[in-house]
């Protein structure tokens, strides 16, 4: 049985039999990074970087699929969850079956957005899976101490400080962090459940455990679909190579000359402060460092 709508069959049959005999057009767009706003640091993977590129794409009227090519090691949740969201409508709305490509990694949230492909493709070297959820921080409670430094807070409501992290940690304020954790795990599960189905082959104690594999164990679990790059699978496929039409983020000059620097234009007029740049920079940089390591990357 075709893995490709007959709606994308007739298409491209209606090619091939036409005087023209025109090769295939598939739109590409390429996501990469870090998912979540990004501040001051490069763009991030967030709705409002990716959906005006996700929307062109699928806009192509002739277009016989759509190509995601996918790096990312994760971010945040909801920006995941929106992505994924826009693509499944998107491919809905304009009947286009979506091939999802991955490089260095999919994982955690990076996996979140794969599975809005309808077939999924890595790398025998990509890094597949890390579902799961994971909040991380810092104590600086004995370092208080040491410096001799007194940590004052006032709250209105009792619950405002939780998770302090310049307060001793309580076990209620970490069972709630767990719960919520729960919570948005199950709807990471669902979401995988639904779109891989039966193609699903490990156990979901084992899938589901927030564990990561390289592509050719990801592929007997049946987290990706096969192993290979962009222009082999789209040309077996689609019967011969298609024509690629790569989709970039659209910036005006003025973008492209100053660069993003937030509040230059905001409505304070005022100058950024330099030094806040910097360090917010500084962080950024870390926190994706961080990310990318955790895979070995």
């Amino acid at each position: 049985m075709s893995l490709v709508p007959a709606s994308v069959r007739d298409r491209f049959v209606a090619w091939k039999s036409g005087s023209l005999n025109r090769k295939p057009i598939v739109p590409v767009i390429r996501l990469s990074g870090v998912i979540g706003s990004a501040g001051l640091r490069r763009s991030g993977l967030t709705l409002e970087t990716v959906g005006p590129m996700l929307e062109r794409a699928f806009r192509f009227k002739k277009a016989a699929a759509v190509a995601i090519i996918l790096n990312s090691p994760g971010g945040t949740p909801v920006q995941a969850r929106l992505i994924y969201q826009r693509i499944r409508s998107l491919a809905e709305k304009h009947d286009r079956k979506v091939f999802v490509f991955t490089e260095d990694a999919a994982a955690s949230g990076g996996y979140y957005i794969a599975v809005a492909g309808d077939e999924i493709y890595a790398d025998p070297s990509s890094i597949i899976g890390s579902i799961g959820v994971v909040s991380s921080g810092f104590g600086f409670v004995q370092a208080l101490q040491k410096l001799g430094i007194e940590r004052r807070i006032h709250t209105a409501g009792h619950n405002k400080a939780i998770l302090d992290p310049f307060q001793p940690e309580k076990p209620e304020d970490v069972e709630h962090l767990k719960s919520i954790q729960l919570d948005i795990h199950e709807s990471f599960k669902e979401v995988v459940r639904q779109r891989r189905g039966e193609r699903l082959k490990g156990s979901e104690e084992e899938l589901f455990s927030g564990q990561f594999w390289a592509g050719t164990k990801a592929l007997g679990l049946g987290l990706v679909d096969g192993l290979g790059d962009m222009h082999s699978v789209l040309a077996s496929k689609l019967g011969e190579e298609p024509k690629l039409r790569v989709i970039g983020a659209r910036e005006n000059w003025l973008t492209r000359r100053l660069g993003r620097i937030p509040g230059l234009f905001g409505t304070g007029g005022g100058a950024p402060d330099l030094s806040a740049v910097m360090a917010e920079n500084i962080i950024a940089a870390v926190e994706d460092r961080a990310l990318w390591a955790r895979f070995g990357l």
